[in-house]
């Protein structure tokens, strides 16, 4: 008896946690900021396509799903070792899930595709444009979870046609002519009109509104 209420108790402990998103940061959702896209005396530094990568989790009762998503094209403008703006295209089409075998993989990344989720023939792109960089954490983080960040990032996230801003803690580092961007936050998916098999009723069939974004950014000069 003991060996069964162990079992279901480990089972249930591994049904709640599959729920649930990782542990990160929550960004901070707002409207759309006005961006300065003319920053007079600042440096561009371009995107390095090939160390920088976007990486997704997305959970439901019964599993968890993770993927990749590339960036296309993208700089940073720097002054006095600081990010003062820049911007980043994101090619949906290049979304890959990689949890499952090959046949599972092309399903999901194709369901993701797909008018109920991304809608990629739509909107082939996603694009993120700063609007300010602060050293420090947001005050208003009660307890951050990136214990090592050194900056909070504001920008428009723009997604299926919706732009809001987004703010979160990022570590931020530069290594002369090299500068590099580490974010790992959640963000609520609905509200950029991504709203599939959010629906508890679904039951082992409901999806988390919530899913989280990995950012490794990498620019050179």
């Amino acid at each position: 008896m003991k060996k069964i209420f162990l079992s279901i108790l480990a089972a249930s402990a591994i049904f709640a946690s599959c729920q649930d998103a990782p542990k990160a940061d929550t960004a901070t959702v707002g409207e759309a900021q006005k961006v300065d896209s003319a920053i007079s005396g600042s440096t561009e530094y371009k995107i390095d396509l090939a160390q920088t990568k976007v990486e997704f989790v997305a959970t439901k009762p019964v599993a968890k799903h993770h993927g990749t998503i590339d960036i296309k094209e993208g700089k940073l403008m720097i002054e006095a070792s600081a990010i003062k703006g820049g911007n980043f295209v994101i090619d949906l089409g290049t979304l890959k899930t990689n949890d499952q075998d090959s046949i599972g993989n092309a399903k999901l990344g194709g369901h993701l595709m797909s008018p109920d989720f991304f809608d990629v023939t739509k909107y082939p792109t996603a694009s993120f444009e700063i609007s300010s960089v602060a050293s420090g954490v947001d005050s208003s983080i009660k307890e951050v979870i990136m214990k090592d960040a050194t900056h909070t990032i504001t920008g428009n996230l723009t997604l299926k046609g919706v732009t809001k801003s987004i703010s979160f803690p990022a570590k931020v580092s530069m290594n002369g002519a090299v500068v590099s961007a580490d974010a790992n936050f959640n963000i609520d998916r609905t509200q950029w009109n991504l709203s599939y098999g959010n629906d508890k009723s679904l039951k082992d069939k409901f999806i988390s509104p919530i899913v989280n974004i990995g950012l490794h950014l990498v620019a050179n000069k």
